[in-house]
């Protein structure tokens, strides 16, 4: 019989290894978006994936460089749940929207622990900075149109009204629906673009 070589033996080996860091990964976010970081245990984690905790602790230090190694895939689910065409108001609030109903209520108790963990506070960091270039990049064409600290100005307000926040005030506490809470943040965000409009408008008079 033919032996294999070993670097078809190191490249199955690192499949599985690939693979099995995935399947802890998956378990922490799947544990993450139901639970609060702080209550999340590494056996839990390693219950889930069907692993050992040593494997879990070999692999990623502990819970907060799992941490770290789970937000890369959530930014990447992130993305790609609010990819829509810049310009297209009422597709890009629906995705949003979306987004926030799949991991709104992790990011918000996660907001809630910012102080108390270090480890959470670069994870949000990411987090605030990438909304704000999606946001960036969603309204580039009104933003193109202000000068530098109009633009700032309306980045910024836009930023307030498509945050997490915004969507847990209308969502949660008051308790609109989802067609609701899009109906009123897609009003807020387009009478926020006017207004910066009109108002480069009025100063061209």
């Amino acid at each position: 019989m033919k032996t294999l070589p070993r670097s078809y033996h190191q490249s199955v080996r690192a499949v599985a290894t690939e693979a099995t860091g995935q399947r802890i990964v998956d378990a922490f976010l799947s544990r993450l978006m139901e639970h609060w970081f702080d209550e999340i245990t590494l056996d839990q984690v390693a219950e889930d994936a069907a692993v050992t905790v040593q494997t879990v602790v070999r692999r990623f230090g502990g819970k907060e460089g799992l941490l770290k190694s789970a937000v890369k895939v959530l930014a990447a689910q992130i993305e790609a749940r609010r990819a829509a065409a810049p310009g297209d108001l009422n597709e890009l609030v629906e995705n949003l929207i979306g987004d926030y109903e799949k991991a709104g209520d992790a990011v918000v108790r996660m907001l809630a622990l910012e102080q108390r963990h270090p480890a959470v506070k670069p994870v949000l960091e990411l987090g605030r900075g990438e909304h704000r270039k999606w946001t960036a990049n969603a309204f580039a064409a009104p933003l193109k149109q202000l000068d530098d600290s109009e633009r700032q100005q309306a980045l910024d307000a836009m930023v307030i009204l498509s945050d997490v926040y915004t969507w847990k005030l209308l969502r949660r506490d008051m308790g609109r629906s989802i067609r609701a809470t899009a109906a009123t943040m897609t009003k807020m965000l387009q009478a926020t673009i006017n207004e910066f409009l009109n108002q480069k408008k009025g100063h061209r008079i």
